[in-house]
């Protein structure tokens, strides 16, 4: 159902308002269109934003609005989230498909407003229809404000990388597939940094990601995994990573050689090129799992990116490569990691956890067999639930019930 005008004009005026009072307003468009791609050998068409993969990077301060006009040129509905945004009182912008929106409708627009409240460093943004997200997805930069500035040293410069999944054929309707035979989801061909496979796959070396730095600066490296159900390890051969925030939010510093990062996660990572030997190294990401390789089906091959140092000099034949990257099915530096993040909790980033607690809720997540009457023959299919209940589609989405509230509200009172 299309919402009036009108509405939409409330909306939009009311969330420029807010925004005004806040911070600055950005505006953006997205035009969602087919566009086509040669990765392993193979050429595709695939829907991504403003013909780029990954997408266009949004850049704000902390307290900004930005409104994104988003212009469905593709083949079908899709709806776009702002990953880790919190949208405070804007649930009608945060983009879940069926949920606070209606998809948007192949040939048409519409206008999202996202409000940044107290978020600070790297976020992402990505599709929220089916798995349309493996290349519908960018980065997000959240600047600190001017009173408060970075909680460590002002970086020389920033770099973006993008974790993310290579399908050679069209996956959502492989993932259509494997639901229709109660199968696992697919597996991707490969993984990419920043649209690239790498050195190590087919037909990819000549378009390997490469990040120039000069010696004895220091970087901010924002890294964003957009992989489709995939933690990673990542490593940067030869250089220290600090680790400084991760999902719009500031750590106590974290000084690792790896990272570990989980689906949808965001991390801020200070990158210092101190190398004498200046040269090439490899940045490689490679999948974590736990679960016994052969009882799997998931990428063991790694992708590779290249840091290369600008200057006079001869390169080795092959870039380094980062012998502290953990193997696939090291739990125990993945344990590592994770068990030292912690907030900053400072006094300009301080972190208000309740401590009177008063109620305990206890959630059972179990798979069920669920039967159902198909052209008038009983069948069986597994459903997940929470506290034996199972998921329903609702009937109305967010933006449609107020919608529909605000102007029942008004007329009454005509």
């Amino acid at each position: 159902m299309a919402l009036p005008s009108g509405f939409l004009g409330l909306l939009l005026l009311h969330g420029m308002l807010s925004g005004l009072a806040q911070g600055d307003v950005h505006f953006y468009d997205f035009v969602l269109k087919e566009t086509n791609f040669t990765r392993l050998c193979s050429s595709k068409s695939m829907l991504v934003v403003n013909e780029s993969l990954p997408g266009p990077v949004i850049r704000v301060t902390k307290g900004d609005t930005v409104f994104v006009n988003v212009h469905n040129q593709g083949d079908y509905g899709v709806t776009i989230h702002w990953h880790g945004v919190h949208q405070p009182r804007n649930p009608w912008s945060d983009g879940p498909e069926y949920i606070t929106q209606c998809p948007i409708e192949a040939g048409s627009n519409f206008t999202y407003e996202v409000i940044f409240s107290d978020e600070e460093g790297t976020l992402w943004w990505h599709a929220h229809s089916d798995w349309t997200r493996a290349s519908v997805h960018g980065a997000i930069v959240v600047m600190p404000n001017n009173d408060t500035g970075f909680p460590f040293p002002q970086p020389d410069g920033e770099e973006i990388l993008v974790l993310g999944s290579w399908y050679k054929g069209d996956v959502n309707a492989e993932v259509a597939e494997d639901l229709e035979e109660g199968s696992d989801t697919p597996r991707s061909d490969s993984y990419i940094i920043n649209g690239q496979p790498g050195d190590f796959l087919p037909c990819s070396a000549e378009n390997t990601y490469r990040w120039q730095v000069d010696h004895g600066k220091t970087y901010l490296l924002r890294l964003v995994n957009a992989a489709m159900n995939a933690e990673l390890y990542f490593a940067i051969a030869q250089h220290v990573l600090t680790v400084v925030g991760l999902d719009g939010s500031y750590l106590k510093p974290v000084v690792t050689e790896y990272v570990m990062i989980s689906p949808g996660q965001t991390m801020d990572i200070l990158v210092t090129a101190n190398q004498t030997r200046l040269g090439r190294y490899y940045m490689a990401a490679r999948q974590f799992d736990s679960v016994r390789p052969d009882d799997t089906d998931y990428d063991h091959i790694n992708v590779t990116a290249i840091l290369e140092y600008r200057g006079n000099y001869t390169p080795t034949s092959t870039p380094i490569f980062p012998s502290s990257l953990p193997t696939y099915q090291d739990i125990k530096s993945a344990i590592y990691f994770t068990d030292r993040l912690r907030s900053l909790a400072d006094q300009d980033h301080p972190v208000n956890v309740p401590k009177n607690i008063t109620t305990m809720m206890y959630i059972s997540v179990s798979m069920n067999s669920i039967t159902f009457d198909y052209e008038g023959t009983s069948q069986s299919s597994l459903s997940s639930s929470l506290n034996n209940v199972s998921w329903v589609n609702p009937t109305t989405d967010v933006l449609l019930a107020y919608y529909r509230y605000f102007f029942f509200s008004q007329s009454s009172f005509s």
